[in-house]
């Protein structure tokens, strides 16, 4: 899987989403004060690029004084229960991996970022060290982690995975407790059985699912929040097997929407169609829809909330970077902010990076 949802409409206005076009991602939205102009720096954390900002300002003293810092995706839990990334500058330090796991610590130093409804995962007090070899990341917790209440069980679970396998060096992660390899989680028990991976999926939704053993998993982006205040959550769906075309399956999913009662919502009408089977070369996925995918027929434009959805599912998928759109064959397709989209739209670096 690459690191790389009730219908109805959602106004694209309420969040600071902005798509860029040629090469570039989606989701802009940082609303970092700066004084000086920020210098691209590429630090390497094993092996990884990671990008850090370096803003200069002038202190007191008449001093420049020069601080830097580090955009992370840390999977918090929202007001609803679903762990979802929430993109936050950390100051620069090195082990940048373990760094984002002290930031899930309840009492740590992520309350003072917390957006609005947003809990820390981890116990307070938890400490850890993380070591990340051959592409898996060995997570020692201290004796705090399993005073954890039961219900958070398995979001802690998806929540340490998804954060630590943001970065390029680590692909899998074993859990120990005091030294101990764990085999299951100490509080309610749940198996862990050998390496995590992002294939366990996040936020799993089971719930239409009569015989499990005869599906597979796909991670759809459904919206979340509440106006003024909306982000994307992830969740894990089962599709049948016999579903050759999981990108279709997927298109399938993000039509259908999300559970009722999930409190999630899509931008997807339910008479929204593939027209031809989707073509995958070089990593960009081609998909060619009726015009259902438009919000406003009369102006012809794909919101940007269903564009985001769509792109950051597809993405999720092995082997896809980037998605082209076509409508009945015409790639003469424009986003909500009136802009063509004349080439493939990527997948953002960083996820919901709006400040909330």
């Amino acid at each position: 899987m690459s690191k790389n949802k009730k219908a109805m409409v959602v106004t694209a206005a309420t969040l600071a989403t902005t798509v860029f076009l040629s090469g570039c991602g989606l989701f802009g939205g940082e609303d970092t004060k700066k004084i000086d102009p920020p210098q691209d720096v590429t630090l390497m954390e094993n092996g990884d690029a990671v990008n850090e900002k370096v803003t200069t300002e002038t202190n007191e003293t008449g001093k420049e004084a020069v601080e830097s810092s580090i955009q992370t995706e840390l999977y918090l839990i929202d007001k609803n229960g679903y762990v979802v990334s929430q993109t936050m500058e950390l100051p620069k330090k090195e082990g940048v991996a373990q760094q984002a796991l002290e930031y899930l610590v309840a009492n740590g130093p992520v309350e003072q970022m917390l957006p609005n409804g947003f809990r820390a995962v981890l116990p307070a007090d938890t400490q850890m060290t993380v070591n990340i070899k051959n592409g898996t990341a060995t997570v020692d917790f201290s004796k705090e982690f399993a005073t954890y209440k039961k219900e958070d069980e398995k979001r802690i679970l998806q929540a340490v995975t998804w954060t630590l396998t943001q970065f390029d060096s680590v692909d899998k992660v074993k859990l120990q407790l005091n030294g101990t390899p764990l085999e299951a989680m100490p509080v309610n028990g749940t198996p862990i059985g050998g390496d995590l991976s992002r294939a366990d999926g996040i936020n799993v939704d089971n719930s239409d699912v009569v015989d499990i053993t005869n599906t597979k998993a796909v991670t759809v982006y459904y919206i979340g929040g509440e106006e003024g205040a909306y982000y994307y959550v992830p969740v894990t769906k089962r599709v049948s097997n016999d579903q050759n075309d999981t990108i279709t399956a997927i298109v399938n999913e993000l039509v259908e929407g999300p559970a009722y009662a999930s409190n999630l919502l899509s931008d997807f009408q339910s008479s929204v169609k593939l027209l031809d089977e989707p073509k995958i070369e070089d990593g960009k996925v081609t998909l060619n829809f009726n015009e259902s995918i438009f919000g406003s027929l009369e102006e012809k434009m794909v919101s940007e909330h269903l564009l985001n959805s769509l792109v950051l599912s597809m993405t999720e998928q092995e082997g896809v970077n980037s998605v082209a759109l076509t409508v009945n064959g015409k790639a003469d397709v424009l986003s909500e902010s009136g802009e063509k989209l004349a080439e493939p739209v990527t997948r953002p670096e960083k996820v919901n990076t709006g400040s909330f």
